[in-house]
């Protein structure tokens, strides 16, 4: 090992961007940091579900160049292809380089193929491109509406998707967005999903909530259905069953951002990790942090999680100490409904069952908390604006008094408006 440590990270996101500021936070000019993604800026994706309704995609970006070369963090403009854990290289177009550790953030994306008929037919929500092309099949139907045709608008959960939250959220708005401009009565919404529960990740509470919310706005809600191929304008599920869309809005299947032959992963391509401090099975000086790991939910809160203990255990070991805590999947998530918001926040835990590795720990009355008030929408206005203001300025998420004034907040809020 040099004189100076070289920590490489790979991906721009949530995780890898986390982890390389609060590496550089614990460890200052100790170690070298070395940034490699194909991207120049951070996507904000929790923002991105606006776009539909009018936000301007490019408020969703903050470039890189600043914070990176305010913090000293060399970048790479590229995507890595390869790593060879013996060498202790990365692949990188025609550049091989060399790390001390490296830790791998380089997400998930969205599989649609596995559907017959999906990407061809259907919305997919995932990039400010998807989101923008939606908003205009949003007006197309308010149009037909408008001229006295019935529409259905057709959500759907596909099997091996991690990350549902967006697709609810974006139900909710919708919903909201049709009564505030007068069009709800002529579009019918209908909700499907493969979850044995709403938002099943969540929990139960989440699920009565979300159930009732449905109910309310009457949106026909069913769980434990299977799409399994798509016409146009049909889409058909398992037992045979045919639903019939105007406009069909999916979240796809997920798999691995890059797969890396020859690392410990699992059949969608995620690295399996020591849960604790995020390491690969099996390796030393190798990490996998956020979507990229075998957690199997995704979500941005819990990459955000994942890279500060993965950040604690490497700074650790490089000072010679205990790391000071590890990873304790406790998720937070504020759903927007456009009118108000539904605030969760879950302790998780894990199961050791192979089929079903993660649990909610409905015992743990302190930190379950779910809540639904007009409230938690300026809470998560709050957040939307404090996380791109520290990745602006090179700092991490999880640290300094702005994030102390935030936690309490949170923590008070959740007392007096959740259950």
């Amino acid at each position: 090992m040099s004189a100076k440590p070289n920590v490489t990270v790979l991906g721009g996101g949530f995780a890898g961007l986390e982890t390389a500021f609060t590496l550089r936070h614990n460890l200052g000019e100790r170690v070298a940091l070395r940034l490699i993604s194909d991207r120049d800026e951070f996507l904000f994706k929790p923002d991105t579900v606006y776009i539909p309704f009018g936000r301007d995609p490019l408020r969703c970006r903050i470039p890189l160049a600043e914070p990176l070369r305010r913090k000293q963090i060399d970048w790479v403009h590229g995507r890595a292809r390869a790593i060879d854990p013996e060498r202790k290289t990365v692949e990188v177009g025609r550049q091989s380089l060399a790390y001390d550790y490296l830790v791998v953030a380089t997400g998930a994306e969205m599989r649609p193929g596995e559907i017959p008929g999906l990407a061809e037919h259907a919305h997919i929500v995932w990039t400010p491109e998807n989101l923008m092309e939606l908003g205009a099949a949003l007006e197309r139907v308010v149009q037909q509406a408008r001229a006295r045709r019935q529409q259905q608008i057709l959500f759907a959960v596909p099997p091996n998707n991690r990350c549902a939250g967006p697709l609810y959220e974006l139900a909710l708005m919708i919903d909201t967005w049709l009564r505030r401009g007068g069009d709800r009565d002529p579009v019918d919404l209908v909700w499907t999903t493969y979850e044995d529960s709403f938002l099943q990740a969540f929990g139960p509470r989440l699920h009565t909530v979300v159930r009732e919310e449905f109910e309310q706005r009457d949106i026909e809600g069913i769980h434990n259905t299977r799409i399994e191929a798509v016409e146009p304008g049909v889409a058909h599920y398992d037992g045979g069953v045919e639903r019939s869309f105007d406009l069909l809005i999916t979240f796809p299947p997920s798999v691995a951002g890059t797969a890396f032959p020859g690392l410990p992963a699992d059949d969608r391509g995620f690295l399996r990790v020591e849960p604790a401090g995020r390491r690969v099975k099996g390796s030393e000086d190798l990490f996998a942090v956020g979507d990229a790991s075998n957690f199997p939910i995704k979500q941005a809160f819990l990459a955000l999680l994942q890279a500060d203990a993965a950040a604690e255990h490497l700074s650790a070991e490089l000072e010679s100490r205990e790391p000071e805590f590890d990873f304790e999947p406790l998720t937070l998530c504020v759903i927007d409904e456009l009118n108000k918001a539904t605030f969760a926040q879950v302790p998780l835990r894990y199961t050791g069952e192979p089929d079903h590795p993660i649990d909610v720990d409905t015992r743990d009355d302190e930190h379950y908390k779910v809540g639904v008030s007009p409230l938690w929408r300026v809470a998560k206005t709050a957040l939307g604006l404090y996380l791109p203001w520290r990745f602006g300025r090179g700092e991490p998420f999880y640290q300094g008094m702005a994030w102390e004034a935030m936690d309490l907040g949170l923590k008070v809020m959740a007392k007096a408006l959740a259950r």
